[in-house]
């Protein structure tokens, strides 16, 4: 088994990760410490303990994160977090951008198991295109973590988990803080067309939300003006919409200008992060965004699965990994701001 002289120092952290999904106890805390003062009172010295352990480095390890990403503000910190991960622990991470085509990402699982990858990280936009392929990769040895999407269907795959958050109750969120500002009637905008997990956020919204929804797509974040164009076109033949909500941070920005180019007050919320984004809610034109924190949902996937390959490590417990979701407003939007322009927010 491949193990690596890293997983030492690793471990404290995974530890603080599963502390937070936890949650907080007083009362477990003081336990807990004075069960470790014990512990080490007895433990026995530390010349009884073998001076080394017979480990390998794990530098010939080679995981594969495949995904629908479009390289776009959101992907590019979701690879940055996959990256740093990959140099924390030195393995080889091979990004493969599905650009939003189930099929190249079938290709590219094929690919992976047919090269031998030692574990497979992937998005499930398309379930029906792709739990077949990641079941042949778990029923050829490779472990497999779904991220982003996908958390409604990682268990049928055989997936060690899921690292990402529940779209339905990010959707939930939102159209409570919708009801909070008094919308009525919210268009919301999709930039992909066949993608679960936009349509479970519109889906959310819309079970929370006590006015009327009308979810559609509006064009591909690729072209901008286009995508801004077809919103406009919608907020102009219904002037009873007076909210408007993008299920990702591009679409977010293009329903901004729509409305201020109709010279429309509506309220706006968003999904994911970008610096510019995040200046509109600092400004107050916009009320919310969505965070999911998308550097969580490329790190975890690969130090999950170096953990599972060289410790045999499991986290989740059956349940998906949550890293949202969290809402950025205008009381945190000056703080998630200096983040996200380094590029880890």
């Amino acid at each position: 088994m491949k193990t690596s002289k890293k997983l030492l120092a690793i471990l404290p952290a995974l530890a603080l990760v599963a502390a937070s999904c936890g949650g907080s106890d007083d009362n477990s805390s003081e336990g807990s410490t004075d069960t470790a003062a014990s512990v080490d009172s007895a433990a026995p010295a530390a010349t009884d303990a073998p001076e080394e352990v017979d480990q390998t480095q794990g530098g010939d390890l080679t995981f594969h994160m495949i995904t629908h990403s479009d390289d776009g503000p959101f992907w590019s910190v979701l690879k940055r977090g996959a990256d740093a991960a990959a140099a924390d622990l030195g393995v080889t991470l091979v990004w493969k951008p599905g650009v939003n085509d189930a099929q190249v990402m079938v290709q590219d699982i094929e690919a992976a198991i047919a090269e031998g990858s030692d574990g497979i990280a992937a998005s499930l936009p398309d379930p029906d295109a792709l739990v077949g392929p990641l079941q042949s990769a778990v029923g050829a040895g490779v472990p497999v973590i779904t991220l982003n999407s996908g958390s409604n269907d990682y268990q049928e795959i055989g997936a060690l988990t899921h690292v990402g958050q529940s779209e339905v109750i990010a959707g939930n969120g939102a159209g409570k803080r919708f009801n909070d500002a008094g919308a009525t009637k919210i268009l919301c905008g999709q930039q992909e067309q066949g993608n679960v997990a936009l349509t479970e956020r519109c889906e959310g919204l819309a079970e929370t939300f006590s006015g009327e929804v009308v979810i559609e797509f509006m064009g591909l974040d690729a072209d901008t003006s286009e995508q801004q164009n077809t919103i406009n076109a919608a907020l102009a033949a219904d002037t009873d919409i007076d909210g408007f909500m993008g299920v990702g941070p591009v679409i977010t920005l293009s329903g901004l200008r729509a409305a201020q180019d109709l010279g429309r007050d509506l309220t706006i919320g968003g999904f994911d992060l970008t610096p510019e984004l995040i200046g509109e809610i600092e400004a107050g034109n916009i009320a919310f965004t969505v965070d999911q924190q998308q550097y969580l949902q490329g790190y975890m996937p690969v130090l999950l699965l170096f953990l599972n390959v060289t410790n045999q490590n499991t986290l989740g417990g059956g349940l998906p990994i949550l890293t949202g979701p969290g809402f950025v407003t205008p009381d945190n939007a000056a703080e998630i701001l200096a983040l996200s322009e380094v590029g880890t927010r």
